[in-house]
């Protein structure tokens, strides 16, 4: 039916039958699996393994902590038992109707945030492009104010309006850096450009409107995992369950382009279709987080770069990176929920606070090492 084969080191890969990387080796502490009946190989690196495993544990954590407090404070014994089916109605309204879907919808934003980033730093091979940068967030904004402010949207019209405005912004965002091929500083420049005219349009359809219009626009674009309901989740959890395995699919793919077009090109890369591929798969992850919460600010940077550090190693490492995003979503929405009082803050406010530092840290670090 299947075999698997495994190793720890480059050379002992080899000869279990995975093919080489481009430069001829694995990396150290690589298992191969290959499946012979359906044509299936992958390389899980352990490292990554070990780290994802360690980093969704946390998730998992903070998501029990996460359930347990609000205005209706419960212990891990009350979650368990609405689990469990064994619990009071009372509890297992505030729990799976109020708490769950907040939850789950935060865990998916931040892993889609972290995938859309990972793919697109690695694209660029600049650790600071982000959807927050190139303007995918940004047209996701724009769209989603104009359906606000020009057509009174509902909630549902103001995800569609804006998953649309990140998608055209994606197609526009190519098209205007394709020259014989898309570049990594082509890309980042035309991105910051389109950002800029972009937050423009936001600003001014948030001028021409009404108080109330307008309250409703700022509490989207700030980011917030307020009132999620489970459409919200089964959203975004829909969105993962088919990116994701499409990421997985041009896995391969991105570790080429990383050695530069000539190299992958000669290595039987399809670099432009590669490129443009991932690219959209980005945005769509992207567009999928911002349309179900807002544009929360920094975690497509800030995940991949935790996780790169983490593991010393130029891996793509996305199961760390989604339990990484996951985490840094949960754990602020949480700090949202509880540090302030009786005030709520947007989980998005809580991102931009912890995530500007980290950016001024790495413009830092870039400019000390000599890279623009």
């Amino acid at each position: 039916m299947s075999t698997t084969s495994t190793s720890a080191t480059a050379d002992s890969g080899s000869r279990a039958g995975a093919a080489p990387s481009a430069a001829g080796l694995l990396p150290a502490g690589t298992w191969v699996v290959r499946i012979e009946r359906f044509g299936f190989s992958a390389r899980v690196y352990r490292q990554a393994l070990v780290l994802g495993c360690v980093l969704c544990g946390l998730t998992l954590a903070a998501t029990a902590v996460s359930l347990t407090l609000g205005d209706f404070s419960m212990s891990v014994t009350d979650v368990l038992a609405v689990v469990a089916g064994e619990a009071s109605p009372m509890l297992t309204h505030v729990v799976v109707d109020m708490r769950l879907p907040r939850v789950l919808t935060g865990i998916g934003v931040g892993a889609a945030l972290a995938v859309s980033g990972m793919i697109l730093q690695r694209l660029a091979h600049n650790p600071l492009v982000s959807p927050d940068i190139i303007g995918i967030n940004a047209g996701a904004s724009a769209a989603a104010v104009a359906t606000i402010v020009l057509f009174a949207g509902t909630t549902l019209q103001v995800a569609g309006g804006a998953l649309t405005g990140a998608v055209v912004t994606a197609m526009l965002l190519y098209m205007m850096a394709y020259r014989r091929g898309v570049a990594g500083y082509r890309l980042v420049l035309i991105g910051i450009g389109l950002t800029a005219m972009l937050s423009s349009v936001t600003s001014y359809l948030l001028t021409r409107t009404d108080i109330d219009s307008a309250e409703r626009a700022m509490i989207w674009l700030t980011g917030s995992l307020a009132n999620r309901s489970w459409s919200h989740a089964a959203t975004i959890w829909l969105a993962l369950a088919v990116l994701v395995p499409v990421t997985l699919a041009l896995t391969r793919q991105l570790r080429l382009l990383q050695l530069g077009d000539d190299t992958a090109a000669a290595l039987g890369g399809r670099v432009q279709s590669a490129r443009a591929a991932l690219l959209f798969t980005s945005a769509a992850t992207a567009a999928f987080a911002t349309a179900v919460a807002g544009p929360v600010a920094f975690v497509a940077l800030v995940a991949p770069q935790i996780v790169r550090r983490l593991l010393r190693e130029r891996v793509v490492g996305m199961l760390p990176a989604m339990a990484c995003g996951a985490l840094l979503v949960i754990s602020s929405d949480l700090l949202a929920r509880t540090a302030f009082g009786p005030s709520e803050l947007p989980v998005g406010v809580i991102t931009g606070v912890l995530g500007a530092p980290y950016l001024l840290y790495l413009l830092t670090r870039m400019n000390r090492i000599g890279h623009g």
